[in-house]
């Protein structure tokens, strides 16, 4: 039943939900397409956060000298790229989604929001798979992050949040504004620099920290490790600017989508 859009022109949750199979094929196609026809598969999973991390541990622990709090820097930077990998992962593959599947989008009637939604589904199975990897880091090298360990799924719901949220105002003004595809890779590179991914702010200069401090991003990074690693828990401000930061960043997304949605099968 099509009807007049509200005020907000919110979705239809109940078309949304009905619509969760479509959002299901959608992630697993997006999961065979990416791994088929490669010559190792899935292990670019652990490969690619392995190489990240180790370039990391070289240039800012061993070249640089950065503190890390007395964790071993691999695993310090292992942490913070896990992290990072959720929220990069979902804005790099929502972006581009509604333009890849253009003939879906102008032929086939379905709640449009669950193409850039569906790229979740394989950014969690990366993630699953590099927490794994990573708890075997932890024992072989003796780590015990304690208690704050059972909160990684909070941090993990906020890095959905985020990084979706920004996905779908990217790919709902790719439609009309190809630019984004060539603006995104780079802001991308410039916002993992701006948050303490590879390093940690014990290294950021006095007169620098208000910035970092006023990333969100920032905040995820700490929560994450503090979780991860059982470094020094995070200001409880953050704790809490980072969950109200979060539901804010999805649904300013959605609303963005929602407002341009109606020109999406006309304009791309």
């Amino acid at each position: 039943m099509i009807t007049p859009p509200g005020r907000l022109n919110l979705p239809h949750w109940r078309e949304l939900w009905e619509a969760r199979e479509i959002l299901y094929r959608f992630g697993v196609r997006d999961v065979v397409l990416r791994y088929r026809q490669t010559a190792v598969g899935v292990t670019w999973v652990v490969l690619q956060p392995l190489v990240t991390a180790g370039i990391f541990a070289v240039v800012f622990g061993r070249v640089a000298g950065l503190p890390t709090g007395g964790v071993p820097y691999f695993l310090f930077a292992f942490a913070g790229t896990i992290a990072w990998t959720v929220f990069s992962g979902i804005l790099t593959r929502a972006a581009p989604s509604l333009v890849a599947n253009q003939a879906l989008v102008s032929k086939v009637f379905f709640p449009r929001v669950v193409v850039p939604l569906s790229t979740t589904l394989s950014v969690l199975l990366d993630f699953v798979v590099s927490l794994l990897l990573f708890a075997v880091l932890l024992v072989v090298n003796g780590v015990n992050p304690g208690w704050a360990a059972l909160l990684v799924p909070v941090w993990t719901l906020c890095a959905l949040a985020l990084g979706s949220g920004a996905g779908l105002a990217a790919s709902a003004v790719m439609v009309k504004y190809r630019d984004v595809q060539y603006v995104m890779p780079w802001l991308v590179q410039v916002l993992m620099y701006a948050t303490p991914v590879a390093y940690s702010l014990d290294a950021v200069p006095a007169g620098l920290e208000w910035w970092f401090e006023a990333n969100p991003l920032t905040w995820l990074m700490e929560c994450f490790r503090w979780s991860l690693l059982g470094t020094s828990a995070p200001p409880a401000w953050q704790v809490v600017a980072l969950v109200v930061a979060s539901v804010v960043a999805l649904a300013g997304g959605l609303l963005v989508f929602q407002q341009r949605e109606r020109e999406f099968a006309d304009v791309i």
